[in-house]
């Protein structure tokens, strides 16, 4: 059985295109740490910006916890 996957979404506040990726627990951990919001580029204009992690991964709140601490 697989691990299960959240999806970050957003868009660009300069653009409006859309952003979307697919991470495990692990690789959210990994990629973004710990933080209340997510650093996220732009892959077409390549703006760089700051979202908030619970508007960007809404089952962050409900399932991921990272936050505190959870493996």
């Amino acid at each position: 059985m697989g691990h299960k996957r959240y999806h970050i979404k957003s868009a660009c506040p300069q653009c409006g295109c859309s952003f979307a990726q697919v991470l495990s627990k692990e690789e959210i951990k990994e990629r973004y740490g710990d933080t209340p919001n997510i650093e996220l580029e732009c892959g077409e204009c390549m703006l760089k910006f700051e979202t908030d992690r619970k508007s960007a991964c809404p089952e962050w709140d409900d399932e991921c916890r990272l936050k505190e601490g959870e493996a």
